[in-house]
């Protein structure tokens, strides 16, 4: 997110590196105030808080680095290096760095880039990713030295509003597959709208001039929604995407494992019940009225291997416990495919992580871990719409 690099599982305090006299390790609680004065004399804006420091200090899906080194008063912190990782992913993403002054030009924000790719392979992660302001020369300069590419640029990123480049480094070599959708990305705005958000993925790559838009979100939400879950508001099933897509212009089939209405496990009154199977009928009804195919059958990475090649967009119904160990049902957008990952774009982004829309757009998730985050509740349900261009 911030650079200041010119001059500006493994247990807390553990020593990584010790080389002429600077100390590179994990940053422990005494280390926050110390940290917080190096980020407030190293950035005007966009600036982490104390509270942000204390919890990514503990926090299992993040990595804070700290080295230390010596001057007149004594030992002390000469830069950080903050690494996110995505739960569940295999992704990781330099959040923060920044080098104290005092220390600049000894090669202490190289090493320190070295220390978190260093953890990020242990994290068994294939890629790193980061974002810079396109005026920071020092740590453009830097990213290129340690071989990140620029891939794209994110406009009104930073709170001035400028943009920010995009660089990417692969930490592993990936097998080059032709089985990738370049499919935009849109974040879901509600909590309860990662199937609407997924669906219009889907559109903009499949409809020409298609606008993404918040009212097109609920929209679609209204019309696909099963009324009920166990808690909040209802979610979208894969008969109601898929309903919505063909409305759209999108020929669309489904698969489900599952007969009669989804989700109804989680759901006690009978009255509730009812209504969702009243629901679940008239999607069905409509199904058969727009021929719209029903394969009683999970999808297989066989079939998305498939549709990709041939165009064609998955959306599939995942259960976030692999992300936030929470068990909800939850809508991704399969973009691309290749020997041991599958890649998704994740409609939600959790600012509470820090996450921007950087860490979930094609999300790589190997094989075996996105087999089994496709099941859903105890009845192990999956779920999965295919998507193309109408006739």
């Amino acid at each position: 997110m911030h650079h200041s690099v010119a001059t500006a599982s493994r247990s807390q305090g553990q020593l990584i590196e010790n080389k002429d006299g600077i100390r590179v390790r994990l940053a422990t609680a005494n280390d926050v105030p110390t940290l917080l004065e190096l980020e407030n004399s190293s950035f005007d804006h966009d600036k982490l808080s104390r509270r942000s420091f204390k919890r990514f200090v503990d926090s299992e899906t993040a990595s804070l680095l700290v080295a230390t080194g010596d001057t007149t008063e004594g030992e002390t912190i000469a830069a950080y290096v903050l690494t996110l990782f995505h739960k569940g992913s295999n992704l990781a993403r330099i959040y923060s760095i920044a080098v104290d002054r005092r220390f600049g030009g000894k090669g202490i924000a190289s090493r320190l880039l070295n220390a978190a790719e260093a953890v990020a392979v242990e994290r068994h992660c294939i890629a790193m990713r980061l974002e810079v302001s396109e005026d920071n020369a020092a740590a453009i300069a830097l990213y290129k030295k340690h071989e990140y590419r620029h891939f794209g640029v994110l406009e009104d990123y930073y709170e001035d509003h400028q943009p920010a480049l995009r660089y990417q480094k692969l930490l592993r070599v990936v097998p080059q597959s032709d089985l990738k959708l370049d499919i935009p990305y849109y974040p879901q705005t509600m909590d309860f709208s990662c199937g609407p958000a997924s669906l219009m993925m889907a559109l903009a790559f499949l409809r020409d001039h298609f606008q993404f838009a918040v009212h097109e979100e609920l929209e679609i939400w209204r019309e696909a929604t099963t009324i009920f879950m166990t808690a909040g508001h209802g979610g979208c099933g894969p008969h109601g995407l898929a309903l919505a897509a063909v409305k759209r212009g999108l020929r669309a089939e489904v698969f489900v494992n599952n007969s009669g209405p989804l989700f109804m496990e989680g759901v006690r009154r009978e009255e509730k019940k009812r209504i969702l199977k009243l629901v679940h009928d008239g999607f069905m009804s409509k199904m058969q009225e727009f021929d719209i195919p029903v394969h009683d059958r999970p999808l297989k990475l066989a079939d998305i291997e498939n549709a990709l090649r041939n165009g064609v967009v998955p959306l599939v119904l995942i259960s976030t416990y692999h992300f936030d160990k929470c068990k909800t049902p939850h809508w991704v957008t399969v973009t691309a495919l290749d020997e041991d990952f599958v890649y998704i774009h994740d409609p939600d982004v959790d600012p509470l992580e820090h996450q921007t829309v950087l860490d979930s757009q094609h999300l790589p998730i190997h094989r075996k871990r996105f087999e089994k985050m496709s099941q859903f509740g105890t009845k192990a349900l999956r779920a999965a719409v295919l998507l193309c261009r109408g006739e």
